[in-house]
């Protein structure tokens, strides 16, 4: 008997959504001590299908009809207080933003107290936490325990997430994204722990991503989702090298490779547009009451040079100061030293109104549009706002927005339209178009990509590549996955710890890295060693 055996499951989405059921009639089985990965697109109904595991279904969500069977128990019609005894000690679950799921009022070696006592091992709390944070790979567990969600990086807290769901030892557990936009070495820590993990206890797992790299990693076995039915399942080695439905081939043909290959020719004159000497960034972390203060070089004596028409990727791991670097060329920082040429002209020691006609010709496309653009704001008029606010009239400004809705690729009744309305690969469309709509001769491209699936994902660097050849954009390009840069990039600059401790074309960088650090990052890309089938000429949103 299977360890976990969902059959039949449909669940109903409430009245007007895109389709009646989230998921529909999907049927699923795992075994102790297997890694099961459940694959797609955002809106698939891979998470659904875990919440309704765990009996965790948002209000409105309800099961119409299947069982989910745990130990040949139906977990769906099981007593509240007994499903209540099952999360955590036999069930458990880590969530894909850590952030949210964490109290952030309590430290984080309360809150794995707090799920050891909630089921009867709380005396045995204060040898415990420590135990389960050092489990996890985590530097100075006690140090880590005292600490609240805030002061930990993205992965600490992944890490956090992954030993409280460990407390108790659960026979299953399920990770919902647990990898999803971190950078590549953390990435490969916590897809090592939880290989570990279940190997060591015979944990069954059900790891929820949209990643085939991150398939290629981990999976025993998968099983593809696509618009809330399981299109295709089966052996690891099955799926990824022989798939079978058109779905899935062209999830996999989206998958960046990874191998940056010689560039043709392109127009890349060597007119220099951007350069770097000698930057340098601080920041200063208070020390508490009594503590010293603490100084952070987040950039330290950076030296580049960007020439026009040329794309050039900045990479690292998060904290390693890329996105400060960024920030210190558009002035929503000010370093305190070194120069930054535009054009000949020195941005740094310039007055605001000084800076004003340069904050023109230089955009940037935040890591998160949503957050960049104003809920209360339709489309258009977010647009627009920019080349208003610089003098040009207000309907020639909304004509101009139209035409770059249809640029990268939205319709026009999109202008009247606000962002919650709009997935998160059209909203960064429109963060591009913001961008685009004040005729920049430089955009900045902050983790543009990070958080995208993988077919959406490269539909924007399509989109990308699409616009710089056809307006001869030059792209500053920030990443944390090399994949990505690999796609996309004409050279790289890697950065470490506030340095760029190597640069140079993309192609001589990946194929030949110098600095042991370079080294680290693309022996941690996920699925490095799987070469994926020739890609299939698969158009996804023809496939669905």
């Amino acid at each position: 008997m299977s360890l976990l055996e969902v059959s039949g499951l449909t669940v109903a989405l409430p009245p007007g959504g895109d389709r009646p059921n989230a998921v529909e009639g999907i049927d699923l089985t795992l075994d102790a001590g297997e890694i099961l990965c459940v694959v797609g697109e955002s809106g698939s109904g891979k998470s659904m299908t875990a919440n309704a595991t765990m009996r965790l279904l948002a209000p409105g969500l309800a099961v119409r009809s299947g069982s989910i069977r745990f130990d040949g128990r139906d977990l769906l019609r099981l007593p509240e207080e007994e499903m209540r005894r099952l999360r955590g000690a036999r069930l458990a679950m880590i969530f894909q933003e850590p952030m949210t799921a964490l109290n952030p009022l309590m430290r984080v070696g309360d809150q794995i107290a707090e799920a050891l006592r909630v089921h009867g091992a709380g005396n045995d709390a204060a040898r415990r936490v420590p135990e389960l944070l050092e489990a996890v790979n985590l530097p100075d567990p006690r140090a880590i325990a005292r600490s609240h969600p805030f002061r930990l990086s993205g992965g600490q807290r992944q890490r956090v997430m992954i030993a409280m769901a460990l407390a108790l030892e659960p026979a299953l557990l399920i990770a919902d994204e647990p990898t999803t936009a971190l950078d590549v070495t953390t990435q490969k820590q916590i897809l090592t722990l939880i290989r570990e993990i279940q190997q060591r206890r015979g944990t069954g797992v059900m790891f929820i991503t949209h990643d085939f790299g991150v398939v290629a990693e981990i999976a025993d076995r998968v099983a593809v989702m696509q618009r809330g039915r399981i299109v295709e399942q089966g052996p690891a080695a099955q799926v990824l090298n022989r798939p079978e439905h058109p779905y899935t081939r062209a999830l996999i043909a989206a998958v960046p490779q990874g191998h940056a290959a010689a560039r043709p020719a392109r127009s890349v004159s060597t007119e220099t547009i951007l350069q770097l000497s000698g930057v340098r960034k601080t920041y200063h972390r208070a020390g508490g009451w009594f503590g010293k203060g603490v100084a952070v070089p987040a950039v330290a004596d950076a030296d580049l040079v960007l020439h026009r028409g040329e794309t050039l990727g900045v990479v690292g791991e998060s904290g390693s100061g890329k996105s400060t670097l960024a920030r210190c060329v558009i002035r929503l920082v000010t370093p305190e030293q070194g120069e930054i040429l535009f054009g000949g002209t020195d941005l740094r020691p310039l007055s605001r109104n000084a800076w004003m006609p340069y904050r023109r010709q230089i955009q940037m496309v935040f890591q998160d549009p949503f957050a960049s653009l104003n809920p209360r704001r339709t489309v258009g008029e977010a647009i627009a706002e920019g080349p208003i606010t610089h003098g040009v009239p207000r309907d020639t400004a909304l004509a101009k927005a139209r035409e770059l809705l249809s640029l990268v690729q939205l319709p026009p009744e999109a202008m009247n339209r606000y962002p919650h309305e709009f997935s998160g690969g059209q909203r960064q469309r429109i963060g591009i178009a913001r961008a685009l709509a004040m005729e920049p001769q430089l955009l900045i491209a902050d983790e543009p990509v990070s958080a995208l699936d993988v077919s959406v994902q490269a539909q924007v660097l399509a989109l990308l590549t699409d616009l710089r050849e056809r307006l001869g954009l030059t792209m500053l390009f920030i990443t944390h996955d090399l994949r990505v840069a690999a796609e996309i990039c004409d050279r790289v600059a890697v950065m470490q710890r506030g340095r760029i401790v190597e640069q140079g074309p993309t192609e001589q960088v990946f194929r030949s890295p110098r600095h042991p650090y370079t080294k680290a990052l693309l022996d941690s890309v996920p699925g490095r060693g799987w070469v994926p089938p020739v890609a299939h000429g698969i158009d996804l949103a023809k496939s669905e």
